[in-house]
């Protein structure tokens, strides 16, 4: 725990993380809060999944040039334009929903929702490493990023489901929208260590996509985003399958709670084994753990296979991040976290809609077959290109370790 201390007490970090927390509460429950959303103005839920879909897609392929803007502009010169349209974005939704408007006018609003959401997640990362870059303290402080997530998506549906129960899922996410803008302001104005832009190298290097190893990385979160949207679907079919729909809720909380207890394990220790040989064995675990879902039979079963695989994923994430902070210069670190964040959204998309194809046509076991080819596959990519994911060169200074572990290479 001392590592997480020694973290949360850099000096200022409380003024951006509180603000943070605040706009990414919201931002959880938008693709969920979208698919309840047109479903109670349609009463479709297929019309629903393809609204969720396009929301999910636009945010993941816009995500990381909204990234790309930050690092060569600055974070508050785009947050604070991107919340405003945002805002409008979701607010005409909202209004065109409760107005029962066509679904072809849903779907393209609702693109625009998913476009304009601030990226606010990747730009506290990019702060993180702004601050401690080169140190063993960037590690623990990913960590710290992963379990918030968790914390979100937890306390995202919890929200979501109240509000929409008591009143009706508009006022759920006006509510959520409140706390993005709010939270999205302060987080913008609050300039500690806030990297600085670098127009001319940013506007002057490739895209981020094409540098080495992190196409690869994106590719194993994407996987990663498979595993949450295929559990998601297969959880919630087969506890109707076994007539306990209402254990649904209890199975997704204890993957999360697990996740969060691997995250802050795992971030509470110095490891020996380089990040790339931990990224491609914690793929391989994860593909293990998923598989125990394939056996499950009963309710019980269900929760042994969410805590198995929740106690895996949050360290694979962090690895990712990790890695990727070494692949690339600082001045485009908002935009490859951006594009691991889209591979994840695109992965929740791709595993929920092919788990959705397989319940039914194949029945709800089914759905649980995703997870583990899609992460085991990604294992064997991350193995068979390994070497792409050695850190840039790099000289840092005398008798600071490598966040990755890895050896330091000079230039030239």
């Amino acid at each position: 725990m001392k590592s997480y201390l020694h973290v949360l007490a850099t000096p200022g970090a409380w003024r951006f993380l509180v603000p943070a927390l605040l706009a990414r509460v919201p931002f959880a429950m938008t693709q969920m809060g979208i698919l309840l959303l047109v479903q109670w103005s349609t009463g479709s839920y297929g019309a629903a999944g393809i609204t969720a879909a396009a929301t999910a897609v636009s945010q993941a392929l816009v995500g990381p040039q909204t990234g790309r803007l930050a690092d060569r502009h600055g974070q508050a010169r785009v947050l604070l334009p991107q919340v405003a349209v945002h805002a409008l974005a979701m607010g005409g939704l909202l209004a065109l929903a409760a107005a029962h408007a066509h679904l072809g006018l849903l779907v393209a609003v609702a693109v625009l929702v998913g476009a304009s959401g601030p990226q606010v997640g990747s730009m506290v990362r990019a702060r993180w490493a702004h601050r401690l870059g080169g140190t063993g303290r960037l590690n623990t402080a990913f960590a710290v990023e992963s379990i918030t997530d968790e914390l979100t998506f937890t306390l995202a549906p919890v929200l979501l489901v109240g509000l929409s129960t008591a009143y009706s899922p508009v006022v759920a996410l006006l509510g959520g929208l409140v706390l993005i803008l709010v939270g999205t302001v302060v987080f913008a104005v609050v300039r500690t260590d806030v990297p600085e832009p670098a127009p001319v190298r940013v506007a002057a290097s490739k895209g981020v996509l094409r540098r080495r190893g992190v196409a690869l990385l994106a590719a194993a979160f994407l996987a990663m985003g498979s595993v949450f949207g295929s559990l998601q679907v297969g959880v919630t079919s087969l506890t109707t399958a076994l007539h306990a729909p209402a254990s649904a809720g209890p199975v997704y909380g204890v993957f999360s709670a697990a996740s969060m207890l691997g995250g802050l394990l795992y971030g509470a220790v110095r490891w020996r084994p380089t990040a790339r040989v931990r990224l491609a064995a914690g793929l391989a675990l994860l593909a293990v753990a998923t598989s125990a879902f394939t056996l499950a039979g009963a309710i019980p079963h269900l929760y042994v296979a969410a805590a198995l695989a929740g106690l895996v994923i949050a360290p694979v994430v962090i690895t990712g991040y990790t890695l990727v902070e070494g692949l690339v210069a600082a001045e485009v670190r908002t935009e490859a976290f951006t594009w691991l964040n889209g591979g994840i959204a695109l992965g929740i998309a791709a595993g929920s809609s092919v788990a959705g194809q397989l319940v039914d046509h194949f029945g709800a076991s089914l759905a649980f077959v995703v997870a583990p080819v899609a992460t085991g596959l990604a294992a064997l990519l991350v193995l068979a290109r390994i070497g792409s994911l050695r850190p840039r060169p790099a000289a840092p200074a005398p008798g600071v370790p490598s966040l990755t572990g890895e050896p330091a290479t000079l230039p030239g």
